[in-house]
């Protein structure tokens, strides 16, 4: 099943580190070739000797050999890998790693990851409950990186509670799942738009929405787990995207379409989830509008005009290969609006989500959406993570 696969694995220093040398021989057992990565700690865990055994390859530990002077390359070894898998991975590993901490082979090696990369929690409940630790894991779910659950039972302190690392047996078939699905976009390219865009009225004030950007970047991370070379044009947003992930930084309407139709030729799919702004001011100011001069009236009487309207712009002019999916956030009359900016803009698929739901739309770690097609293909969701709407978005394009 996993023939011609190259997967790593890093250990770091957690008492779970007893488990991995079984899911080494799972990997091995359906044709991996498995190289393993120690921090220095999680030799107090698991010895050298088991794993290289198991994996019938070398450990890598140190930057390099103190008697030889030989250099385990962390870049070499993080281009070998097909997948990356960090178990377990300890509340210090998950800090280092969320916050540019280089001082170990393991994290060299992240940090030079081109890969998709699965990461283990495990440490005691109250570790893994702190504001600290989940503000860190939600940094590199964000960086595109796929955490793994920390189901309850057992702890080392003897509580029963959540914490545990992922059992290797769970792992494995996540792996499997990986290889199963990472090749559906290879050799393709995938553009996306996402977060608010700004309309400037003076170098200070500005016109904008609500927007996080968040949905985009979730359908970002996906295409690159899929396999695609990824664009993603973004607005004014805090939210960090993975190294694999081209990001191209925008903040106004104006930019965003340049930007989308330099990069529409290349582009297999499309997919315009950024809330771009429909009007800009008709006078922009160079300095600070002061209350005192006779500028005021520009802030009393603020003229807009309409922005270019980018998706009704790349749906006349997309080719017969291209798939071109956008978004439609509505207040009332959901679907008819929906299916008219459908047929309008001549899209593959618009992807509906209403602010009278709940828990979706901007400003949100979820999202419910209702998915139709030009060929009346009507698809609604419960309310789920955007990282599951991401995976429900693409497995409907796709089929």
């Amino acid at each position: 099943m996993l023939k011609g696969k190259h997967i790593l694995l890093g250990v770091s220093g957690g008492i779970a580190a007893y488990k991995t040398p079984l899911l080494v021989r799972l990997l091995i057992k359906n044709g991996a070739t498995v190289k393993v990565v120690l921090t220095h700690s999680a030799i107090d865990f698991v010895t050298p000797l088991t794993l290289a055994t198991v994996s019938k390859n070398e450990v890598f530990i140190e930057f390099f050999n103190k008697e030889t002077g030989v250099w385990n390359n962390h870049v070499e070894l993080a281009r070998w890998a097909d997948l990356f898998i960090i178990a377990p991975a300890t509340a210090n590993t998950i800090a280092k790693m969320a916050n540019g901490i280089c001082d170990n082979l393991l994290l060299a090696t992240y940090f030079s990851a081109k890969s998709q990369v699965m990461i283990a929690p495990a440490m005691d409940v109250d570790m893994f409950q702190h504001p600290t630790l989940k503000a860190n894991i939600a940094k590199l779910n964000a960086f595109g990186n796929t955490i793994l659950p920390s189901p309850k039972g057992e702890l080392a302190s003897g509580i029963d509670a959540e914490g545990r690392m992922s059992e290797p047996e769970f792992i494995y078939n996540k792996v499997l799942d990986f290889f199963n699905t990472t090749q559906v976009l290879k050799k393709k390219r995938v553009l996306i738009t996402a977060g608010p865009t700004i309309e400037k009225i003076d170098p200070v004030r500005f016109i904008s929405n609500f927007s996080t950007g968040k949905m985009g970047v979730e359908l970002a991370n996906r295409a690159a787990q899929l396999g695609a070379d990824v664009d993603l044009i973004i607005g004014p947003t805090n939210l960090a995207t993975s190294s694999s992930i081209n990001r191209i930084n925008v903040l106004s309407a104006q930019e965003m379409y340049d930007e989308v139709h330099k990069k529409i030729v290349f582009a297999d799919i499309i997919i315009m989830a950024a809330a771009v702004a429909d009007f800009t001011p008709k006078l922009k100011s160079t300095t600070k509008i002061k209350k005192t001069t006779q500028k005021e009236n520009i802030l009393s009487n603020l003229e807009l005009v309409p922005t270019k309207d980018i998706l009704a712009s790349v749906g006349n002019i997309k080719t017969k290969k291209q798939l071109l999916v956008g978004f439609a956030l509505e207040t009332d009359n959901e679907l008819k609006n929906a299916k008219d900016k459908l047929k309008r803009k001549k899209l593959d698929y618009i992807v509906l989500n209403s602010l009278n739901d709940s828990g979706a739309g901007f400003e949100y770690e979820t999202n419910k959406i209702t998915i139709i097609g030009k060929n009346n293909m009507e698809k609604s969701f419960p309310l789920k993570s955007k990282t599951e709407v991401a995976k429900d978005i693409f497995e409907t394009i796709l089929n």
